[in-house]
């Protein structure tokens, strides 16, 4: 028990060395997407990959509050790790390091959200993903842990766990992942002057996106 004791007080302490500021920019860009009806891609490898499903799974599902037959907005969550028949396709027919930068290609669009999460931030498939959305014009999120890797840097956004473990990274991720989706949850509840109030400024910043995207594929 003394060592399981040791082990929640290993996991807090790491929690508090991540940045709240992160995962303050990450909730913004989540309901930004959730507004303006934008696909949220997520993928990782090992259990990064198990995160990716898990985030999309209680985005998707249990952002709802109970409500399953309500139509209208909801999140469109989408993991990258979990169409296994397209997935072997193009591991087996172009490389195991595009397979998730080909599914962007298929299903993504500009101003669509990405979540890279790699642990040790230098997984190829993931560095190739995130360099391909940052071209598109793509929102991009790294989580990692360690020293943040290629990822840290490429990402435009990052939530980084500052360990060198990656259980320990993994855990944690797994926190923050349950955290978002409990803030997100407690918005979407709280009612139409939210909902008002981010409205408002989203038009002039998707316009914004559309001038800059307009420049960059013309």
């Amino acid at each position: 028990m003394e060592m399981m004791n040791d082990y929640f007080e290993r996991v807090n302490d790491v929690c508090t060395m991540v940045d709240e500021k992160e995962i303050s920019q990450l909730l913004d860009i989540l309901e930004k997407a959730y507004y303006r009806k934008q696909h949220i891609f997520i993928c990782g490898n090992g259990g990064s990959g198990a995160t990716a499903s898990h985030l999309a799974e209680d985005l998707a599902k249990g952002t709802l509050n109970g409500n399953i037959h309500r139509d209208g907005l909801r999140f469109k969550a989408i993991s990258l790790t979990d169409n296994t028949p397209f997935i072997l396709a193009l591991a087996n027919d172009v490389g195991y390091d595009s397979i998730f930068e080909q599914q962007l290609r298929t299903y993504a669009e500009p101003n669509d959200v990405v979540i890279a999460i790699s642990g040790s931030g230098n997984s190829p498939n993931i560095i190739k993903a995130v360099d391909y959305a940052n071209r598109r014009c793509l929102v991009t999120v790294g989580m990692t842990g360690f020293d943040g890797g290629k990822l840290r840097e490429m990402a435009l956004h990052t939530i980084h766990v500052p360990v060198d473990d990656m259980g320990m990274t993994e855990a944690v991720h797994g926190i923050i992942v349950h955290y978002i989706v409990d803030q997100l949850r407690e918005k979407l509840a709280s009612g139409y002057r939210y909902v008002e109030r981010v409205s408002t400024t989203l038009e002039q910043e998707m316009q914004e996106s559309r001038l800059v995207n307009t420049v960059v594929f013309k």
